[in-house]
C-alpha cells in the first residue's frame, strides 16, 4: 500500500461519539478508548486489513497500537478468518471438551518451555487472578509481592501504584507510598500486598530479606509494559529468579502483554528465565479474547477436583471457535523467520524514529527492541523504572505528538503508558509511512 498522508476530518467518529454518550459510560467500554486519552474523542474504526485501519469518515491508517499487542497478525488474516468462519458453521462452543482445547494446549506447550500444563481463561486479568490464587494454595502463604507500575489486570490486590503521578507522591524506595487505582477496593484488601520499586537489585534484595518468608508469589512483567517500554537491567530478572528460589516464593511472570511477541516462547524463552507460573493473553488470541496460565503441573494440577481444590469455572473457558483460532494463530507464529522479521521491522522503526528527532533537536528517546517500543519526551538518556517515568517522561508533550500522527494517517494510542506494536504484516512501507508522519510532525509541531 502507498504511504499514508493526511487525514480529512472526524465528522462520523464524533457523530458516533455523541450517540454513544447516551448509551456508554464516557461513551466507551474501557477509559484507555475515551476523552481521558484522546482530546477530541476517539475515533470509531470500521475495518482493517493487514497492518491498516479505516476509521468512520474513511480516513486511512497504519495501525500501530494494534488492539494493545492483540492482533500479533494484523486485521482480518486469510488464514485466521478462514478458520474462524468454519469453526462458527460446525458450532462455536459447547461448553464441553473439545479436540480443539487439546490442539491449541499442545501447540502452547510446544513453545512456552515451562509449560509443563496449561489452563485457558478468557481474558488476562482472569489469568493472573487464577495464577496468585495457585501460588497461595501451593505454598500456604497469603502475602505476595508486586512492583510499582506493573500492571497485572483489574482484580483488587493488584491495583496498587499502577498508573503515574507526581514523583513527590512516590515515597520512599524502600516504603513506597500505596496509592490505590481504583475506588471500591477496602483497605484491607492491600494488607497482603508488598509493594517494591521495580529494576534494583540491592533495593529487592532488601526487600526479599524483609518480606520473603512470608510471600508466596513475586509477580512482575518481564519487561515493564504498563510504563511504556521499560527494560529489566542486564541480570535483573535472573536476580528476581534466584531470590525467589532461596526464599521458597513462587514466581509468576506476567506475559499477558509479552507473550509470543519477542520469541516464541515469550520473555522468558528471550530471557532464559524459568518461572513456576506465568501467564499469557493478547497475541495469543490473534484478536480473540483469552488468558493462559501455564507453570509445574505439580501447581497447576491443585486445580484438579478434590475437597481441597483450587476452583477456577468459566462457561467460555477453552471456547472452541477461540482455541480453534489459537491453534492456527501459534502454527502461524512457528514458521520459519517469523520473529527474525518481526525484530528487524521494528528496530528500522526504532532506528528511523530516533534519526527524525535528532535531526530536529528534540529531546526525546525511543526505547525498547524489535516488536515493541515506546517514546519519551526527556533528556535522560533511559527511563528504567517508574519513578523515572513519573518524574522525567513528558507525557502531554507525547500526546499532542500522537495526536499530530494521527492527522497523518499513523494510528497510535496518545497514552504514554502503552507502547507501539510491530505485528507480522507491518513493511518496509508502513515504517516509511511512520517516519515521514514523525518528521512532518516535528517540523509542524502545532
Amino acid at each position: 500500500m502507498a504511504p499514508i498522508t493526511a487525514t480529512h476530518g472526524r465528522t462520523r467518529s464524533q457523530e458516533w461519539f455523541g450517540r454513544a454518550q447516551r448509551s456508554l459510560v464516557e461513551g466507551v467500554n474501557s477509559p484507555s478508548r475515551g476523552n481521558a486519552v484522546y482530546s477530541r474523542g476517539p475515533l470509531f474504526l470500521e475495518r482493517g486489513s493487514g497492518s491498516h485501519a479505516w476509521d468512520a469518515d474513511g480516513n486511512e491508517y497504519v495501525d500501530f497500537m494494534m488492539s494493545f499487542g492483540a492482533l500479533i497478525h494484523g486485521h482480518a488474516h486469510p488464514k485466521l478468518v478462514a478458520v474462524a468462519a468454519e469453526a462458527m458453521a460446525e458450532g462455536s462452543h459447547f461448553a464441553t471438551a473439545t479436540s480443539a482445547e487439546v490442539e491449541a494446549a499442545e501447540r502452547f506447550r510446544s513453545m512456552v518451555p515451562s509449560a509443563e500444563v496449561v489452563r485457558f481463561t478468557n481474558t488476562g486479568s482472569e489469568a493472573t487472578m487464577l495464577a496468585l490464587r495457585l501460588a497461595r494454595a501451593h505454598t500456604g502463604r497469603t502475602k505476595f509481592l508486586k512492583f510499582e507500575g506493573h500492571y497485572h489486570g483489574w482484580y483488587d490486590p493488584f491495583l496498587l501504584n499502577a498508573h503515574g503521578h507526581p514523583a513527590e507522591q512516590l515515597g520512599s524506595l524502600e516504603n513506597p507510598a500505596r496509592i490505590p487505582d481504583s475506588e471500591g477496593i477496602p483497605a484491607a484488601t492491600f494488607d497482603d500486598v508488598v509493594l517494591a520499586p521495580w529494576n534494583d537489585t540491592a533495593v529487592l534484595e532488601r526487600i526479599m530479606q524483609k518480606h520473603g518468608h512470608e510471600l508466596a508469589a513475586v509477580i512482575t512483567e518481564p519487561i515493564m509494559a504498563n510504563m511504556g517500554c521499560i527494560l529489566p537491567r542486564e541480570g535483573y530478572l535472573q536476580r528476581l529468579r534466584e531470590l525467589t528460589r532461596d526464599y521458597g516464593v513462587l514466581l509468576i511472570l506476567d506475559e499477558v502483554v509479552t507473550g509470543f511477541r519477542y520469541a516464541p516462547g515469550g520473555c522468558q524463552e528471550y530471557y532464559g528465565i524459568q518461572p513456576d507460573i506465568s501467564t499469557f493473553g493478547k497475541a495469543l488470541g490473534g484478536g480473540f479474547p483469552v488468558g493462559a496460565v501455564a507453570g509445574a503441573r505439580s501447581i497447576l494440577d491443585r486445580m484438579g477436583w478434590s475437597d481441597h481444590m483450587v476452583l477456577h469455572y468459566g462457561t467460555f473457558n477453552g471456547h472452541r471457535l477461540t482455541m480453534k483460532v489459537i491453534a492456527a494463530n501459534l502454527d502461524l507464529l512457528s514458521r520459519n523467520d517469523t520473529y527474525r522479521n518481526l525484530h528487524a521491522v521494528g528496530d528500522q522503526a526504532i532506528h528511523g524514529l530516533r534519526e527524525v528527532f535528532r535531526h530536529h533537536k528534540v529531546k526525546a528517546i525511543v526505547q525498547g527492541f524489535g516488536p515493541m517500543f515506546q517514546i519519551y519526551f526527556t533528556e535522560r538518556d533511559a527511563i528504567h523504572d517508574y519513578r523515572d517515568y513519573c518524574a522525567y517522561a513528558d507525557t502531554t508533550r507525547y500526546s499532542r505528538f500522537v495526536h499530530l500522527l494521527l492527522e497523518r494517517g499513523i494510528y497510535m494510542t496518545p497514552s504514554n503508558g502503552l507502547h507501539w506494536i510491530i505485528s507480522t504484516v507491518h513493511t518496509e512501507a508502513d515504517v516509511a509511512a511512520l517516519i515521514e508522519a514523525a518528521d512532518y510532525s516535528c517540523a509542524h509541531p502545532t
